[in-house]
């Protein structure tokens, strides 16, 4: 580095690092500035994986989630150092150097792949990747009542009526009329005191 007036390979370094983070922060801002607004109940509501969501989101999630996920990222990580050993161990200028080379590297990623498989295999042993479905028990409570009755109302059928049909001999018999000009809306009645 002759020239005093060019980078080093630190400053070049250093060049790449202030405009990538300029560029995510001009593309940052663009969205800012350029998107619409408009937000409604559908647009603000959650989202997820195409589902509406039901219920609290506090809810027990089973650790095996977890596990499971560990495990997958150990052998994924497994082949990031699998594919460069492979790129290597086929270059014929290494084992044209020394015949021992190839030896050395097969050695080597045995030993790699076997303490995975010991991994493998404990976490097997352990039933941390066996898929344990629960066993669904219907609750028994001891009552009083024999079980003879609960099967007799179970069988029996039922008239279901519609809950939107006001019978008029039902609507005539309660007590409180409903008022439709202003105020409460009923006018409750009262025992009067003696």
């Amino acid at each position: 580095m002759d020239d005093p007036a060019q980078l080093s390979e630190y400053g070049k370094i250093l060049l790449i690092a202030i405009v990538g983070v300029l560029l995510v922060c001009a593309t940052i801002l663009l969205a800012k500035t350029l998107s619409p607004k408009k937000p409604n109940p559908i647009k603000l509501s959650t989202y997820e994986c195409g589902e509406e969501a039901i219920g609290s989101s506090w809810i027990q999630i089973n650790s095996r989630f977890y596990v499971i996920a560990l495990v997958f990222l150990l052998f994924d990580v497994e082949l990031i150092f699998v594919f460069p050993w492979a790129t290597i161990f086929g270059n014929k200028e290494l084992v044209a150097a020394d015949g021992r080379w190839g030896w050395f590297t097969m050695i080597e990623m045995g030993m790699f792949l076997g303490i995975l498989v010991i991994g493998l295999i404990y976490v097997w042993k352990r039933g941390d990747i066996s898929w344990i479905k629960p066993a669904h028990v219907q609750p028994r409570v001891s009552v009083g009542i024999p079980s003879a009755a609960y099967d007799q109302l179970n069988n029996k059928s039922y008239i279901i009526r519609d809950y939107k049909e006001i019978q008029p001999s039902e609507a005539e018999n309660t007590e409180a009329k409903v008022v439709r000009s202003g105020g409460l809306g009923f006018r409750p009645k009262f025992k009067k005191s003696n």
